[in-house]
């Protein structure tokens, strides 16, 4: 009667990976047989294996990209490496990647029994260890406002707000989407003197184009079908304080007009009105968008964006400044450890590794999101297994060249003569053909 233990056994020697196999039957393991990293990588996606037994060297992808690629997707399950060309480089970086054992071939049934008890109880410590005893540090956050971080991209985008705060100059901030530009926009509002002054953002791609001059600058009574009465626009709402134009690159080309007056003339026109209403107002502009090459295209005006820039932040992404990581997903922890579990949630260094080692295209919001998923999964620490497979190692399979089918069935006949030793006999059994079949296939 064969044990729950499910065991994948990954070697392009097919001797080897019967020997493997008959040894493990008869200890009552159940098996999974593989001759390349690409079968072994399918077969860990669609079964639950609970030990990986891997030969090292195999062609296009090795034993140990599949060792690396395994420790990250499947963090708990347990990894023994069998090779046949052993040497203490190869041991050292199979332990490093994450291998339980190292196994020499010629062994004997009793050293594979050993190493795979060995092998299984070591998951069996690991996973109670990672239930009751991984512990994590809540960092230190240097912040400002609500800016976390000690880069020196961030250093420049703080020594900068201190300067602007108090007064109302024009600003323009640039930066990828999920950076954090409206943050960068309130802290500029809220650390000033103009703080208890209203502070109104607004979407400029949010908004239809047809509807964004009237929301921005208002209208009177009349000025268009369903204007029953005269309104005041975004603008209006923020005198005194500080409108927060986000997306200025949606603006069409009526709008940045509108928008240049208010930014020489300090005075806003309502849609449908003839007089001019004097405003005081800091205008705060942002966008990941290219601006000067809609310049160049004539889709954004030239003159409205040097009267937008008088003072440019540029906020960095995410994988510029990676050691700011570990004090924001610090910050996500806390937030979302006290909404969904009421306590603080820490990160194992494991998973902390895999956090700093991803580019972040989603830059900050891609974080957050990750984080909250990664609190409301786990228990206590978030591990590796709780992280999307996103930001784990993936290995890059060689493109197949597309052949004749003739060509790819006498390639892979060459790959089964080659396993076998050249043995036709062999050859022809594991094919399911005879051996005159064989011969004309090759010949």
């Amino acid at each position: 009667m064969l044990q729950k233990e499910n065991i994948l056994i990954v070697d392009d020697d097919i001797n080897i990976l019967e020997l493997l196999q008959r040894h493990l039957h008869s200890m009552n393991y159940h098996t999974y047989k593989a001759v390349s990293v690409k079968e072994a990588v399918a077969i860990l996606r669609d079964s639950e294996i609970d030990l990986l037994i891997t030969d090292l060297k195999m062609p296009e992808v090795d034993g140990f990209e599949l060792i690396q690629f395994a420790s990250e997707h499947y963090p708990n399950m347990p990894k023994l490496v069998v090779t046949g060309y052993p040497s203490v480089q190869d041991a050292l970086s199979a332990i490093k990647s994450g291998a339980v054992d190292y196994l020499v071939k010629p062994f004997t049934k009793e050293e594979l029994k050993q190493s795979v008890l060995k092998s299984l109880s070591t998951a069996t410590k690991r996973k109670i260890s990672s239930a009751t005893s991984r512990q994590g540090t809540q960092s230190e956050s240097k912040k400002y406002n609500e800016i976390i971080g000690e880069s020196e991209g961030i250093k420049n985008v703080i020594q900068i707000i201190d300067r602007v705060k108090d007064n109302k100059a024009t600003i323009f901030i640039s930066g990828e989407s999920g950076t954090g530009k409206e943050l960068v926009a309130r802290s500029i509002h809220y650390n000033g003197k103009f703080s208890r002054a209203p502070f109104i953002s607004v979407n400029c791609g949010g908004i239809p184009e047809n509807l964004l001059e009237s929301e921005l600058f208002g209208y009177v009574k009349g000025a268009f079908t369903g204007a029953n009465e005269n309104r005041d626009g975004f603008f209006q709402a923020a005198d005194g304080g500080t409108i927060f134009l986000d997306e200025i690159g949606n603006a069409s080309l009526a709008v940045q007009s509108r928008l240049l007056r208010v930014l020489q003339e300090k005075e806003v026109m309502k849609v449908g009105d003839r007089k001019t209403e004097k405003i005081d107002v800091r205008v705060i502009a942002a966008t990941n968008s290219n601006l000067k090459e809609m310049i160049a295209k004539e889709t954004f005006r030239e003159d409205l964006f040097y009267r937008l820039t008088v003072v440019e932040i540029n906020v960095p992404p995410l994988r510029d400044r990676k050691e700011d990581i570990p004090l924001l997903a610090d910050k996500f922890l806390f937030k979302y450890g006290n909404e969904y579990k009421d306590r603080y949630v820490t990160i194992d260094p494991e998973a902390q590794v895999l956090l700093q080692r991803y580019d972040w295209p989603g830059n900050i919001r891609e974080l957050e999101n990750v984080i909250q998923r990664a609190v409301i999964m786990c228990d206590r620490t978030i591990g590796v297994e709780d992280l999307p497979e996103t930001l784990k190692y993936q290995i890059d399979f060689p493109k197949e060249e597309l052949v004749p089918l003739k060509e790819m069935e006498k390639k892979y006949i060459e790959k089964v003569l080659a396993a076998t030793g050249n043995n036709q006999t062999k050859a022809a059994e594991i094919l399911n053909i005879d051996r005159k079949t064989l011969r004309s296939k090759i010949g």
